[in-house]
């Protein structure tokens, strides 16, 4: 078998790590919070491999629940496929540049497939001004106490957006745990309306280069009435003034509504990811 530069990364390599991560501001925010967060010593929640030289990596690899490739380019995804191939599959998915992400998956599907699905051309998007658009003035940060009103909104969501419902096994603890603490972060919005959730957002990954916004829904029955323009609008105008010098996010080409809203409210296309989902 053909010797790889390719080894698990540790918190002795984590000011290298940052240096590779900080060059790809947008691209990268999913890794850098875990990164920041969790380190690479026991307490994280994956593992991370670098490629390239110890002293300074070309490449990562986030293996955990999410498989994400940072800087790789046909080399490395060959390396980081040949490295964990051996390996059963953990993950719910594969994320990221999407040029990376289906090589990777090409490399893989033998030993990890079939997948239930592949998105294979998702549009990143970032904005650093704010708005020109109105402002949903309703739209705030959800309350900690408002944990269970905001619950079934993001179970449609997800169910709506990923195709399975989030409850699982262990009937939603799980995910109503991250709901949860999303909420106690100050980082979920909603526009509530007599106790119905008519839209919501979350700011679900937070660095110091953006704060990406996942899980825009608004409930079916108010579509069409420019919920959604207005509240991404308010979510935006808050992220650029409390967390953030940039908002990003990463949206479905076949969506064409949402595409519709995001460019109207500024923002531009950085790049391109792509997901494959088991």
């Amino acid at each position: 078998m053909l010797t790889l530069p390719v080894r698990q990364l540790a918190e002795a390599d984590r000011a290298a790590v940052e240096r590779l991560l900080a060059a790809y501001p947008i691209a990268a925010a999913q890794v850098a919070e875990r990164v920041a967060i969790r380190g690479l010593g026991w307490r994280a929640d994956g593992r991370l491999y670098g490629y390239g030289s110890r002293r300074q990596p070309e490449a990562v690899l986030w293996s955990g629940g999410q498989v994400s490739p940072v800087g790789a380019d046909a080399a490395a995804v060959a390396a980081f496929a040949e490295m964990v191939s051996g390996q059963p599959r953990v993950c719910a998915s594969l994320v990221g540049e999407s040029g990376a992400v289906l090589g990777l998956w090409d490399l893989l599907r033998p030993a990890w497939g079939p997948e239930r699905t592949v998105r294979a051309d998702q549009p990143l998007l970032v904005v650093e001004t704010p708005p020109a658009v109105a402002a949903d003035p309703l739209v705030r940060q959800v309350r900690p106490d408002e944990v269970d009103l905001v619950f079934p909104a993001s179970v449609a969501m997800y169910t709506e957006e990923v195709g399975v419902s989030p409850l699982g096994d262990d009937g939603g603890r799980g995910y109503r745990g991250r709901v949860a603490e999303l909420v106690k972060a100050g980082r979920s919005y909603a526009r509530i309306v007599d106790g119905t959730v008519v839209f919501k957002a979350e700011l679900a990954v937070v660095t110091r280069h953006t704060a990406q916004v996942q899980g825009v829904w608004v409930d079916p029955s108010w579509r069409g009435r420019g919920f959604a323009i207005a509240g991404m609008a308010a979510v935006v105008r808050d992220a650029l003034r409390r967390v953030a010098p940039t908002v990003s996010l990463y949206v479905n080409d076949f969506n064409t509504p949402a595409r519709r809203v995001y460019q109207r409210l500024g923002f531009r296309q950085v790049g391109a990811f792509a997901t494959v989902l088991f």
